[in-house]
């Protein structure tokens, strides 16, 4: 297990993975309270949240994003496994500090997550969603920086502060948008079903039978809260997937395209190629 502990401004930046060949727990609490937001990439660990005899258990955390205050009696519990890895970026502000935050960035915490600045218990969850395709691709790129010293902090920097806006501007979104919270629990589950399909995915009708919620409206609010069509975001989860496959040795080309679904070798390396800027050989 690893974990980096990087302060920009009044922001700490911890950066955690770790892997398991048995079920082994990672616990840790903060000193202080904090206002912070974890994202999560691609391990899918479990994670539970325990204070005052309560608990509060997430089981699918592969691409979340999730915003709460917490004290020093609050415990955060990951359990990792072989298929569930740890791979998490917490970024966190002292609630002393918010006044303090350059750019105004105080004011947009007091302004989209009002809950937290206010807080009412040792713990408080604040927004959560999976984060857009743009965001993940940015938390890839943090597990996948090989940077030291000065140039290291300097991508640091330059990440967080992309992987905020994006976070605070998909607030925006979710806070303007007519979708009701219970059709935004349907169309978490649609992400769901897309991701332990990613070769043999159920077509659009297919989805909206198992959610129910009509097509268009599925299209429509997919589009509206996750940035990108709902077939988009299934191409951009393959092609993702495929990435790691091939850049951890687990895979070759052809078998990474096979697993992820599809059939076409030169379909997928083109397809890849427009999302990465580089072919599949090319990767090192």
């Amino acid at each position: 297990m690893t974990r980096d502990f990087i302060h920009i401004n009044d922001f700490i930046i911890l950066v955690e993975e770790a892997s398991a060949t048995t079920p082994e727990i990672d616990a840790c609490c903060f000193e202080e309270p904090l206002i912070a937001i974890a994202f999560y990439g691609s391990g899918n660990v479990d994670l539970a949240v325990k204070y005052d005899q309560k608990k509060k258990k997430f089981h699918y955390t592969k691409g979340l994003a999730l915003s709460f205050y917490a004290n020093e009696k609050v415990e955060f519990e990951h359990t990792v496994s072989p298929n569930k890895n740890l791979e998490c970026i917490v970024v966190a502000t002292a609630l002393r500090n918010l006044n303090q935050l350059p750019n105004q960035e105080g004011e947009i915490f007091k302004d989209l997550l009002k809950e937290l600045v206010n807080p009412k218990d040792h713990y408080v969850e604040g927004a959560s969603f999976f984060m857009t395709p743009e965001m993940v691709r940015i938390v890839d790129a943090i597990f996948a920086n090989q940077y030291s010293g000065k140039t290291k902090m300097m991508f640091f920097r330059s990440q967080i502060t992309a992987l905020l806006s994006h976070f605070f501007g998909q607030l925006a979104i979710l806070h303007d948008t007519d979708t009701k919270p219970h059709h935004r629990d349907k169309l978490n589950e649609v992400k769901e079903i897309l991701l332990a399909n990613l070769e043999n995915p159920p077509s659009l009708t297919e989805l909206s039978k198992q959610i129910g919620l009509n097509t268009t409206k599925l299209k429509k609010e997919f589009k509206a809260v996750f940035g990108v069509p709902v077939f988009k975001y299934l191409q951009n989860e393959r092609l993702s997937s495929a990435h790691k496959l091939i850049r951890e040795k687990e895979a070759t080309v052809q078998e990474a395209a096979w697993q992820v679904g599809y059939d076409s070798l030169s379909s997928f390396s083109n397809a890849f190629a427009k999302k990465f800027g580089y072919r599949p050989s090319q990767i090192k």
